[in-house]
């Protein structure tokens, strides 16, 4: 079974949540990950913005022949009001109840969000990063803070993403003549070995995967199915 730690609880007001960003910014630590990993897990969340009911998915796969190796899935209940900027205390207390299903602890952990790539640098992938006291990233479908020059049309070809001065994530073309997706560094990764994983998690012969890298993919998918009711077998 898969562990964290407790860092905190989840019942906040929103100045609270705030406060406690801005306590927990000072504990990431962005730097080359210790180890090689072997396996990589994907995260979503799927919910309305106005209702209560979470779809929170995992999915782990080998990194080396992207073969998903466990998935697990749970329909929760946020506590949290959907706030920009703020969502992680709507999303990270289902996913961690999905992590402690798991029967192994992947080496690496994907987001559909962002690290530090966030207003006070603590997105969703650095805020769990704490908790789950391993490598995390963000891979973003659209951009919530950094300027960027345009990258180059070919696969692989990125550009630094700017806030204030501050390099915070990467646009990432991972897939040719396609829109790039937005890497940034969570907790306990570098931003050059979160590009790199993400270009490695293509689903495909190169430059012939989805835009979206497969382990956020595949948790999309999952979460989907489960709002759908399509996969009793991961929630009873």
């Amino acid at each position: 079974m898969a562990h964290y730690k407790l860092l905190h609880d989840w019942n906040v007001t929103p100045a609270e949540a705030v406060a406690l960003q801005q306590q927990l910014r000072s504990q990431i630590r962005i730097e080359p990950m210790a180890n090689s990993p072997r396996t990589i897990a994907g995260c979503d969340i799927s919910f309305n913005k106005f209702e209560e009911t979470v779809y929170a998915g995992i999915v782990v796969l080998d990194l080396d022949t992207l073969e998903t190796i466990e998935e697990t899935g749970v329909i929760s209940t946020a506590s949290f009001p959907y706030i920009p900027g703020l969502l992680s205390f709507r999303e990270i207390p289902s996913l961690l109840e999905a992590w402690s299903t798991l029967k192994s602890e992947p080496d690496v952990v994907m987001f559909d969000g962002h690290g530090t790539a966030h207003p006070r640098r603590i997105g969703i992938a650095s805020h769990a990063g704490l908790f789950l006291n391993r490598p995390t990233f963000g891979c973003g479908k659209s951009v919530l803070v950094g300027k960027f020059n345009e990258p180059l049309t070919q696969r692989g070809s990125w550009s630094p993403m700017l806030h204030y001065g501050d390099v915070v994530g990467a646009a990432l073309r991972t897939k040719d003549k396609v829109n790039p997706v937005y890497v940034s560094p969570g907790h306990l990764i570098d931003l050059e070995t979160a590009i790199d994983l993400t270009l490695r998690c293509h689903g495909g012969r190169r430059g012939f995967g989805y835009r979206i890298p497969e382990p956020t993919r595949r948790a999309h998918n999952l979460v989907n199915a489960l709002r759908r009711g399509e996969r009793p077998d991961l929630t009873s």
